[in-house]
């Protein structure tokens, strides 16, 4: 950093934001020591890095769509990355709109969450026909993993293919993973860790634009996430979103079912098998969320009774709230299909003409989608 550089110059290497060393508990506060380094940090994403420690922030909704409804002034290619695990709760809403004329390239990261079961011709498939009944038209859909790095090396690929000589702007919700595959890029060219970006589990981590410069006078550029409200991760404390949010491989869990029974995932969600022949419910959510079944006539006492206590998350010993569900009632063809809870899993349902009815909190996306594995 130049002598001449002064501290309004500085922004955070890890999430963007302006570098201030005056008022500690606003956003960009970095102590005045922190500034005579090479790289500096704020004191948010230190305390995130090596303590994985959130602290809130206060950057509003509106500035960090701001930012990204500016994308269509830009001479750019975008990249717009979802989290395949909750593509609808990581889908940016009319976001061909907000790019203009850019060229979209669609990359589902987290692909090693899923079950070995999952078809990924199929899973292409679907996701490009769900991006055109969403109205974008991208010019190719890939899948990718940022910890298994299956996938990366052809998506940096592709990018390199599509950019033709103009600047990459990597956009998303919050927690698909942007970050985390810019990292990865910098990893594979050589790039030394002090200069990553910030990655963690909650929501809102980038808070600014990050720039990283290319090769050819170009950049490639870190954007804020938006936050999709409907994601069922803003609505639980930390303890209940690290136990939805998966780690390793989803384990499908199978549960034979008749008519009149019920499954709670937790205290979140609920699915009752209304009408139809026993069938197997193949139950996808992360390890660590407790499944219980019981019989439809006991769910509402069960639920009014013991949500955030058996029925877990949300944690009633920490003072989190129980949720009002929100019924939403389906009918299944001859097609397996995945019944999905945004930012929670699936439920596959293979049982022509049965009815459901599926439960989530009423801020929560419930959708129905044919079944992505084999």
């Amino acid at each position: 950093m130049s002598e001449t550089e002064t501290e309004q110059d500085w922004h955070c290497s890890g999430c963007g934001v302006k570098i201030q060393s005056e008022e500690p508990k606003k956003i960009g506060y970095a102590p005045s020591s922190a500034l005579k380094r090479d790289v500096v940090v704020c004191k948010r994403c230190f305390r995130l890095t090596h303590y994985n420690e959130i602290q809130p922030v206060a950057i509003e909704d509106d500035e960090f769509a701001a930012m990204f409804h500016s994308l269509h002034t830009k001479d750019a290619l975008i990249v717009k990355v979802v989290d395949i695990v909750d593509v609808y709760g990581s889908w940016i809403s009319g976001v061909q709109r907000f790019v203009g004329k850019n060229p979209v390239l669609l990359v589902a990261n987290k692909v090693d969450l899923l079950p070995k079961s999952t078809n990924r011709g199929k899973l292409t498939n679907w996701l490009k026909k769900m991006a055109s009944d969403e109205g974008l038209k991208p010019l190719d859909a890939m899948l990718m993993s940022t910890v298994s790095n299956e996938g990366v090396e052809e998506v940096i690929n592709r990018i390199d293919e599509l950019r033709k000589g103009k600047d990459v702007y990597v956009v998303g919700c919050t927690n698909v993973g942007k970050s985390s595959f810019i990292n990865k890029i910098l990893k594979l060219h050589g790039h030394e860790g002090d200069h990553f970006i910030t990655t963690s589990h909650f929501p809102g981590t980038t808070l600014n634009l990050i720039d990283i410069p290319l090769g050819d006078e170009k950049s490639l550029v870190d954007t804020p996430g938006l936050i999709n409200r409907h994601q069922i991760a803003h609505l639980l404390s930390p303890k209940s979103l690290k136990a939805i949010t998966p780690k390793k491989e989803l384990k499908p869990t199978v549960f034979q079912l008749k008519e009149e029974q019920t499954l709670f995932l937790g205290g979140l969600a609920r699915l009752d098998f209304i009408k139809g022949a026993p069938s197997s419910f193949v139950v996808y959510v992360a390890n660590d969320l407790h499944i219980h079944r019981t019989k439809r006539e006991k769910a509402d006492d069960l639920f009014e009774n013991h949500a955030g206590v058996l029925l877990t998350p949300p944690f009633k010993e920490e003072g989190e709230v129980t949720f009002e569900l929100k019924k939403h009632t389906f009918k299944i063809g001859a097609e397996a299909t995945d019944i999905v809870y945004s930012g929670l899993g699936w439920i596959r349902v293979q049982s022509e003409g049965a009815t459901i009815e599926v439960y989530a909190p009423k801020e929560v996306g419930v959708s129905v989608r044919p079944s992505i594995h084999a």
